[in-house]
């Protein structure tokens, strides 16, 4: 047993075991591969829970004694990188909580989680604030839309130096949050001093009812094609090749956007795309994927021409994983330049963030 292990169930209070974490940096404890979780609390029983997919059934938290303290340990894969709460069971009552023990922390729209990696994963430095990098500025639009009949705001991110030229665009799909939780902008300005991309603009476009726009939805493609690229180009003064990025659903509405305006987009980034072929299955594929479904059977009977270079990104626990296999080999089957990376990661903000850069770099020629 490790000794800090041993030391945590056999601290002479639950107070000195908690110093005792503290001291050691925190939990999971960490050899080779192994990770060890730690629980302090009046429990029933304890649980790991995470939001992959695909992964391994865990064992439950085993109590030490007649103590409140708990632990498990289990291994990782080598870069693996899991969001997870505990699952805390008291008098028939669950309760998912953060793992207070573990100061390591994930962000999405839904919250906060706990975080774990393996040996080999680090976050890539490209995604940090760097003082000496120069930023870039925002500018927000306001977009009247006929397509939505309302008005909406467009962020548009401009580079901290001149593009000598049309500006290339970057249209993000949920471009508010690749921004609050995958550090776009950050990761824009540090490829941008790099010189690993171009000066480029981006448009952050975020939709009002998503589940519908996102579903291969005509009216959306419309609206970036005929009211949001049009006031861009107004705002840069003209705009040189266009990339169109999204996430999950909003993966489906770049390639559908790039699929009803062929020769718009010169290129694609696509994370972990919801490009579902069928309902139902092990992943609770609902009826608000009928559209996407249509549209997929549509799309490869005819796929008329396609940005000239896409990039697709993927984790192996995400239950999408199969979908994007097969998409990127029908795409490697056409005349398109296509690149592709997994990472032992879920659906989540975090592994679309740590593929940024290549897909960047793939999707504007670099």
């Amino acid at each position: 047993m490790d000794d800090t292990l041993l030391a945590f169930l056999t601290a002479a209070s639950d107070d000195d075991a908690r110093r005792l974490i503290r001291l050691a940096g925190g939990t999971p404890l960490r050899d080779g591969p192994a990770r060890t979780f730690l629980f302090i609390g009046e429990a029933d029983a304890v649980g790991l829970h995470h939001w992959m997919d695909i992964f391994p059934a865990l064992p439950p938290f085993t109590r030490h004694s007649d103590t409140d303290r708990w632990h498990l340990t289990i291994d990782l894969p080598e870069a693996a990188r899991v969001e997870y709460k505990l699952s805390v069971k008291r008098r028939g009552r669950r309760r998912l909580v953060l793992d207070s023990l573990n100061p390591r922390r994930a962000r999405d729209p839904f919250g906060t989680n706990s975080l774990v990696t393996g040996p080999g994963y680090h976050r890539p430095v490209w995604s940090l604030v760097d003082s000496s990098v120069p930023t870039g500025s925002f500018e927000t639009l306001e977009v009247d839309s006929a397509m939505f009949k309302d008005t909406r705001p467009i962020t548009v991110y401009l580079p901290p130096q001149d593009a000598n030229g049309p500006v290339p665009l970057l249209v993000a799909h949920d471009g508010g949050e690749y921004v609050e939780y995958a550090a776009l902008a950050t990761v824009l300005d540090n490829l941008i001093a790099a010189g690993d991309v171009p000066p480029l603009a981006c448009a952050l476009t975020d939709p009002v009812a998503r589940t519908d726009e996102y579903t291969a939805d005509d009216r959306h493609a419309r609206h970036l094609v005929d009211e949001v690229l049009p006031r861009v180009g107004d705002l840069v003064g003209g705009v040189g090749s266009i990339v169109a990025m999204g996430a999950s659903l909003g993966g489906v509405a770049s390639l559908h956007a790039a699929w009803r305006f062929p020769g718009t987009f010169d290129g694609l980034i696509l994370h972990s795309g919801s490009f579902v072929t069928a309902l139902g299955g092990p992943h609770r594929r609902g009826p608000v994927f009928a559209p996407v479904v249509d549209f997929l059977a549509a799309w490869r009977t005819e796929p008329g021409p396609l940005p000239g270079r896409i990039y697709l990104s993927c984790g192996r626990f995400d239950g999408l994983i199969a979908d994007n296999r097969v998409m990127v080999r029908h795409l490697r089957s056409l005349d398109v330049d296509v690149a592709y990376d997994e990472a032992a990661d879920g659906h989540n903000w975090e592994n679309w963030r740590d593929h940024l850069r290549a897909g960047l770099i793939h999707a504007f020629g670099g």
